[in-house]
Parts: structure tokens; C-alpha cells; sequence
């Protein structure tokens, strides 16, 4: 009897060797790919604006010459896919151009802002966060009784009225009314927000208002539907603490669809940022991205709408990785 060869070892390719580095791996190809289209989106958009920095810088006095002069200066008067391919390439060398209303690099202009919006959307991230899983958690554990009906019709209530109409209020009644917060979140140059606690007040209370409920609503449905299953009969039945079989169990299995909630509302509350930096004054990227519209800086725009692209594209990248960890199933299909 002639003995069976052995059969070769099976060929591990990268992808089923590290599925989720692959995956990953994947995704930011994907991202790459959606970044440079989205770049070729926002340079197409900012030629069809009406007027140029030319005509803001010069105003109505300026005559057709003296514009026309600017515009060459400025490299307006340039074929556009030269000037995208210009800009394309500063982008990927870290050169974003300079401002042409202020004359600064874009870098320079973008920088001071950028780190007012980072502590204002990574304290409205965190408050929003604890708020949502907080009172979701109580309204799903304590679901048809009267806390989780003024939870639940609450958070409705707050879907209806926008950012502004939200920061508006709080500002008349706290700012002005009683006077117990600053009405407008100024921020002195080279200073941080952070030495100033009181004026993000108002701000990351707009954002949590406008932006919690959603979260709120999905993880009190999630919740209330563990706290029912049966292997929560079964961890009571054996005796597990409450407080451990809400946390360890039924919260963390409703975190899981939450997660993207979260990343659509944090992605949400970028762009309200944008609603929000303007009512308050607060020097942010959003209050800088409506000053260089109006005053027709292409470079600003064009670099600002990039990066807060980029970070959708990011956010969107993170809440997938982290649903994928939270939920061990969903590797196998990788």
C-alpha cells in the first residue's frame, strides 16, 4: 500500500494572513482614491464663485487694467488644469499656497484656527459622548417610564431647531439675560481656549444640544433591547451584579451600531462647527472658511474644504476599524 504524499501547506496570502491589515489597508486606498476626486470637486466648485479675490481686493474702484494686472500677479490668469496641477502639487509637499486677500501662506492662516476648532470639536466630542451614552443608557434601562419619556421627547425636541437658532437662545438667555457666560467666544491671538474655559461654554453646549439625540435615541433602542434578551435573564438568574450585566454586557453590545452614529454625528458636528464658530466669533476654522468666502480667497477655501474633507474621510476609516473590533463576527467575513 503506497503511503499518501503529504499535501503541500496551504499558500498564505497577505490578505487572509492579516485580514484586518488588509482591510484596513483597502479602506485608506479607498480614501486616497475619494480624496483626489473630491479635490478635483472643490477646485472645479471655487471657479464658478462669482467674482475672484481681484475684484474683492480692489472693490469697485479698481478698473478692468489694474484688475487684470492683480490677476496676473495673482496666477488667476492662468489655464485652470495648470493652476490645479500647481496646487496639487504644493498640497502634496505641504505647500498650500498663500492667501490671496492677506498675502500670508494659507499654513500660517490655517494653523492658529486649526487648533482653536481641534479643542472645540475634541471637548464637544467628549461632553457629547458622556451626555449620549449617559442618559441613553438610563432612558433604555428605564424604558416606558417618565424618565425616558422626558429623555426621549427631549432629545426630539432638540433634533428640530438648528445650530444657529439653538446658539442664539443660549447666548441671549445665558450671555445677555442673566450674564452668567460670555455672549461671543473671542480668542486672543496666540492664546488658548483652553486658559479661557467660559467661552466654550455656550459653543460645545449648541453642539452637544444639536448632536446627542441621535446618539441617545440609537443606544436607549439598543440597550432596552439587551436589557430583554435572554442571556441577560440568564447572567441575573446567576447571581451577576446589575451594574456589571449593563455595563460589560448590554452596553457594550449596543455600542456597536452606535459607533456609527457617533461617526455620522461627529461628522455632523464638523460642519456645524462651521454654524456654530460664526454665532459665538469664535476664530475657528469655520468662522476663517465663511471670512475667505466672502472675501473670494480661492487658495483658503480650497485648502480648508480639503482638510475638512479629509477629516470625514478619516472619521469614516476610524468608526469602521472600531465596529469591526467591537464586533468579533464581522472579522470573519473580512
Amino acid at each position: 500500500m503506497v503511503a499518501a504524499e503529504p499535501l503541500p501547506p496551504p499558500v498564505r496570502t497577505f490578505g487572509s494572513a492579516h485580514p484586518l491589515a488588509f482591510y484596513i489597508l483597502r479602506r485608506i486606498a479607498v480614501a486616497l482614491a475619494v480624496l483626489g476626486l473630491v479635490s478635483v470637486l472643490v477646485f472645479a466648485a471655487t471657479q464658478v464663485l462669482p467674482g475672484d479675490a481681484a475684484d474683492t481686493i480692489l472693490g469697485r474702484s479698481g478698473t478692468a487694467a489694474q484688475k487684470a494686472e492683480l490677476r496676473r500677479e495673482l496666477g488667476l490668469d492662468r489655464p485652470l488644469l495648470e493652476q490645479y496641477s500647481s496646487w496639487i502639487r504644493g498640497v502634496l509637499h505641504g505647500d498650500l499656497g498663500r492667501s490671496q486677500s492677506s498675502q500670508q501662506p494659507v499654513t500660517t492662516f490655517i494653523s492658529g484656527r486649526l487648533s482653536n476648532s481641534m479643542t472645540l470639536a475634541l471637548v464637544a466630542m467628549i461632553v457629547l459622548f458622556v451626555i449620549s451614552v449617559v442618559l441613553g443608557v438610563i432612558a433604555g434601562i428605564r424604558r416606558g417610564h417618565a424618565l425616558d419619556h422626558a429623555i426621549s421627547g427631549t432629545s426630539l425636541a432638540l433634533i428640530a431647531l438648528p445650530e444657529f437658532v439653538t446658539g442664539a437662545i443660549l447666548a441671549v438667555v445665558f450671555g445677555v439675560y442673566l450674564a452668567w457666560l460670555p455672549p461671543t467666544s473671542i480668542v486672543l491671538s496666540g492664546s488658548s481656549p483652553l486658559y479661557h474655559p467660559s467661552i466654550l461654554f455656550l459653543p460645545v453646549l449648541t453642539l452637544c444640544f444639536a448632536g446627542s439625540a441621535y446618539i441617545i435615541r440609537m443606544l436607549r433602542a439598543g440597550v432596552a433591547k439587551e436589557m430583554t434578551s435572554d442571556y441577560v435573564q440568564a447572567l441575573r438568574l446567576n447571581g451577576i451584579p446589575e451594574h456589571r450585566v449593563i455595563v460589560r454586557h448590554a452596553l457594550r453590545n449596543s455600542l456597536a451600531p452606535t459607533v456609527q452614529v457617533f461617526a455620522l454625528t461627529v461628522q455632523w458636528l464638523i460642519g456645524g462647527i462651521v454654524v456654530v464658530e460664526t454665532v459665538f466669533s469664535y476664530p475657528g476654522l469655520g468662522q476663517g472658511f465663511v471670512q475667505a468666502v466672502e472675501a473670494r480667497d480661492i487658495a483658503v477655501v480650497q485648502s480648508m474644504t480639503l482638510l475638512i474633507a479629509a477629516i470625514y474621510i478619516l472619521i469614516n476609516l476610524v468608526a469602521d476599524v472600531v465596529v469591526i473590533l467591537l464586533v468579533p463576527k464581522l472579522r470573519t467575513s473580512l
